[in-house]
């Protein structure tokens, strides 16, 4: 398995993924409806795109925008369909209405994608206490990685939140990855790198038309120059950010 810095980017379908996969991304993040922030895939749109690109895919379980759960059953099934078309790899994470982790759902969730690996998603950036909500999720299986901004409003308010968490990746509750994204630019990247972090997740910055545009392979390869410790600077600088 290689060590370099993994990079993370959304798809729609299958042209988002085919021109991610060329422009370096290591891993997609399979979403639907980008107006409600990304709700699950359908199973015949995962089919297309598995079919399609060889590296992995997480898929978001995930039926209304927000981060209350809705329809437990319901996301249960979505999650059983997917399982049942070759998913392994998922993205998920709710709130209760007082900003502490769902917990019933999210072992719901857990039970069925039983020996899955899966992503934590921006809900942790909403909650009441993130640091408590760690503790809480610390011990459910599969759990390797959150997506995070380190705050609701982005990676430019969350900075200090995402360093002080990056020196405390040997505490309990913080052993899986830090997968940085939300308002991500390739400005922040020298000081992310700095302490340590190494996983990057981005949305609009793959998208030089913005979301009614496909993915683009220059600014996801733009991207992977970036985290690879080459020149951010290739005449677009700071102005390509991510959903």
């Amino acid at each position: 398995m290689s060590n370099r810095a993994l990079l993370e980017v959304i798809a729609l379908d299958v042209r988002d993924a085919v021109a991610a996969q060329a422009g370096g991304a290591d891993r997609l993040e399979l979403v639907s409806d980008m107006a409600a922030d990304g709700l699950s895939p359908s199973r015949q749109t995962f089919g297309r795109i598995r079919a399609a690109v060889d590296i992995p895919l997480r898929v978001m379980l995930r039926l209304a925008d927000g981060f209350a759960a809705g329809d437990v059953d319901a996301l249960v099934g979505v999650a059983r369909g997917l399982r049942a078309e070759g998913a392994e790899e998922f993205v998920f994470g709710f709130l209760d209405a007082h900003g502490d982790p769902d917990l019933v759902t999210v072992e719901r969730l857990v039970a069925e994608i039983e020996g899955c690996r899966w992503t934590f998603h921006r809900a942790v950036d909403r909650a009441a206490d993130r640091d408590a909500l760690r503790k809480q999720l610390a011990d459910l299986p599969g759990l390797d990685a959150y997506l995070t901004a380190g705050s609701a409003a982005g990676v430019d308010d969350g900075m200090p939140v995402l360093l002080a968490e990056a020196a405390r990746r040997d505490e309990p509750g913080y052993e899986p990855r830090m997968l940085v994204g939300g308002g991500l630019r390739l400005d922040h990247l020298p000081a992310l790198r700095a302490v340590g972090l190494d996983a990057f997740h981005i949305g609009g910055a793959a998208r030089s038309g913005g979301w009614e545009a496909p993915v683009d392979e220059a600014a996801v390869r733009e991207w992977r120059a970036a985290v690879d410790g080459a020149s951010a600077d290739r005449g677009h600088g700071p102005s390509r950010v991510s959903a």
